[in-house]
């Protein structure tokens, strides 16, 4: 008997902190307006953490979410990822914060990858449970970008907001595979990074550079022409690896960055905009939590089916990118069948 395995997502939560802010509250931060952030950037709204709450608080009350609806308890998680930009410290790691917090014994470590870094997680998690790393892998992509935006730049610091988001990975045993059986789970994945443009997406600090942390810089122009091609080449190279095309994709959850680029990367693969997760009008830039945290509000809606095939795509700093294809349940296990009440806290 040939027994193999696929690597499912089985649970998934998210975290948006209480202070809402809207774009008429930043017209008395800066000289802008509704009208020029919305048709700009597709966003109205975002969240932003209070002086004494965290990355890793957040970071928490996400991952508790996503054990809670895969049906598992804190310990029985064999391994933690998280993807940050702004760490609680610049050492140790804040996932080892968040797995004290959830009271296991998880291997646990961050991904810098900044708005890509929860592709990288998936990929990096995906690649240890193959490696016999345990058998549940909890993956999480949280950001405070409030703590380093500069509000003399509105051309950047309209566009973020705070959040976390997570997922549950779980290595489930495939027994007398076949082709069917086995076309589920985390398809492909391909991650890129071209250090070329690494000045096109930083902050203008750094521990060993100034002693600071620095605040967010950013070419927008720049960043938008290598986010559409980069995010559409990744995708189709996903595709042709798992024998599909782009017909054959239920969603599509981008990096929820700017609805200019969301729309623009649709144009160019030629997929339906009705196949798009788009949640960045209420939430804006969250960086890594983006893609964890989209996915979580169309599951709690009932939009996310067993047996719907999911594309994911992401690009930040370095340059960093990268798309992956992965199919919801299995035969033998029912996506839906999670309890998504809890889904969304704030």
């Amino acid at each position: 008997m040939n027994s193999k395995f696929q690597i499912l997502l089985t649970g998934v939560g998210s975290y948006l902190p209480k202070k809402k802010i809207s774009n008429y509250d930043l017209q008395n931060l800066m000289d802008t307006s509704d009208e020029w952030i919305r048709k700009r950037t597709g966003i109205k709204f975002r969240h932003f953490v209070e002086d004494n709450e965290l990355t890793s608080d957040m970071g928490t009350n996400a991952a508790e979410l996503a054990i809670f609806n895969a049906g598992l308890k804190p310990k029985d998680i064999d391994l933690i990822i998280l993807a940050t930009t702004t760490p609680d410290n610049t050492f140790p790691s804040t996932a080892s914060k968040i797995q004290r917090n959830l009271g296991c014994k998880a291997i646990s470590f961050d991904v810098q990858a900044v708005c890509a870094g929860f592709i990288y997680a998936i990929s990096i998690g995906v690649a240890m449970l193959k490696d016999t790393h345990g058998k549940k892998c909890l993956v999480i992509g949280a950001d405070s970008m409030s703590k380093i935006l500069d509000w003399n730049d509105r051309s950047t610091s309209v566009l973020f907001g705070d959040g976390a988001g997570a997922v549950v990975l779980e290595k489930k045993i495939v027994k007398n595979e076949t082709v069917e059986n086995n076309q589920w789970g985390v398809l492909a994945s391909k991650i890129f990074t071209n250090g070329e443009y690494y000045d096109l997406l930083s902050t203008d600090g750094g521990v060993s550079k100034n002693k600071s942390t620095g605040f967010l810089r950013m070419n927008g122009k720049e960043i938008f022409k290598h986010a559409v091609e980069k995010l559409s080449s990744s995708l189709l190279m996903c595709l042709e690896e798992c024998n599909i095309n782009i017909n054959d994709l239920d969603w599509l959850i981008p990096h929820q960055a700017n609805q200019r680029i969301i729309n623009a990367v649709s144009n160019k693969v030629k997929i339906p905009k009705d196949k798009i997760i788009s949640t960045i009008s209420n939430h804006g830039n969250t960086s890594a939590a983006s893609i964890p945290s989209a996915l979580d509000v169309a599951s709690k809606k009932g939009n996310i089916k067993n047996g719907d095939i999911l594309a994911l795509q992401a690009i930040g700093g370095g340059l960093s990118w990268g798309s992956l294809i992965l199919k919801i349940g299995n035969k033998n296990y029912d996506f839906n069948s999670r309890t998504f009440n809890h889904s969304v806290r704030n």
